[in-house]
């Protein structure tokens, strides 16, 4: 069983409209912009990040907002529900808050005997937020929401899968622990983890495959401390058998990636450099910083990337 892993890293999605994404992310919930880049495949793209004030790991959702593309039908094979923590009691104020701003689907149960309020982002995107009391971890409070109610980061990630055994097997090996189950979903736990400690199971044998599109969650990572505990995970998966790609340089962490037996596209990323690395603190988010291959398309970009709103920064 693996010793490295410390939780969620980040999420990453897919939308249609950057600036309506930008919109959601840093007013709506109230997330910081922490980097502004491109896709290293496709340049033409946004690479979004919101997270905290550091963009922690653990906190950091991030999206490609790919302008022509058709809305995700969602299946098995992939993150059906991304799940924010918010403090205890704080649930009202984001009910009111989500439907003065017109999101939809928005409604309010219990899960795991924690209070969630559930809705839909502006794809279609599958996510929740849950009380959770004992989460200790800062909140960005400069994006218009107050602090006794502001998101802590992420709580949990929930898996679609037609079969689980494999995916339980490897959530174990990663090591997380089984510890619950609830109508069904099996929920899997980071004992000492980063505080993005969760993962949910849900298992639907009759449900067809997710089509990936706007709205879907692209892939999932999990946080390592750094480059040496990542050859050692990439090491161990190996030698249990998966295809794991070669460590690849995402400038702000270091990524391997590995399709698990339930579909879902794992990742696992460093907590090194981090968003600083290019931008000082006060000002994450606000310059767009490309990757050193594409630098010579700044000119073209500047003037062809669609325009987004700037960051809060109050």
């Amino acid at each position: 069983m693996l010793d490295q892993i410390e939780g969620l890293h980040h999420v990453t999605a897919m939308s249609r409209d950057a600036d309506a994404n930008n919109r959601f992310y840093t007013d709506t919930l109230g997330l910081r912009r922490v980097k502004k880049t491109v896709n290293f495949d496709e340049p033409s793209v946004y690479h979004l990040y919101y997270g905290d004030e550091a963009g922690t790991p653990g906190s950091v959702m991030t999206y490609f907002p790919f302008p022509h593309i058709v809305r995700g039908r969602p299946g098995t094979g992939e993150v059906g529900e991304t799940v924010f923590s918010v403090p205890e009691g704080s649930l009202g104020f984001w009910k009111e808050r989500l439907g003065t701003r017109g999101v939809g689907n928005v409604w309010g149960d219990e899960s795991f005997g924690q209070k969630r309020l559930r809705f839909a982002g502006p794809d279609g995107d599958g996510l929740a937020l849950v009380e959770a009391p004992d989460d200790t971890r800062a909140a960005w409070t400069k994006g218009g929401v107050p602090d006794d109610v502001a998101i802590r980061g992420f709580h949990s990630a929930a898996l679609r899968v037609r079969d689980s055994g494999a995916t339980e097997e490897l959530l174990k090996f990663m090591g997380y622990e089984d510890a619950a189950t609830c109508r069904g979903i099996k929920r899997f736990v980071m004992p000492g983890g980063n505080g993005a400690d969760v993962i949910d199971v849900q298992t639907l044998p009759n449900m067809p495959r997710g089509d990936l599109g706007a709205g879907s969650v692209h892939h999932i990572a999990f946080a390592v401390r750094d480059r040496a505990a990542q050859l050692a995970v990439r090491t161990a998966l190996v030698d249990t058998g998966y295809n794991v790609t070669p460590v690849i340089d995402r400038d702000y962490f270091y990524a391997i990636y590995f399709r698990t037996p339930g579909g879902v596209l794992f990742e696992i990323a460093t907590n090194e450099p981090g968003f600083d690395r290019d931008e000082d603190t006060a000002h994450l988010g606000e310059a767009l910083k490309l990757p050193s291959q594409h630098e010579h398309l700044r000119a073209w970009l500047e003037t062809h990337l669609p325009e987004i709103e700037d960051a809060h920064h109050d």
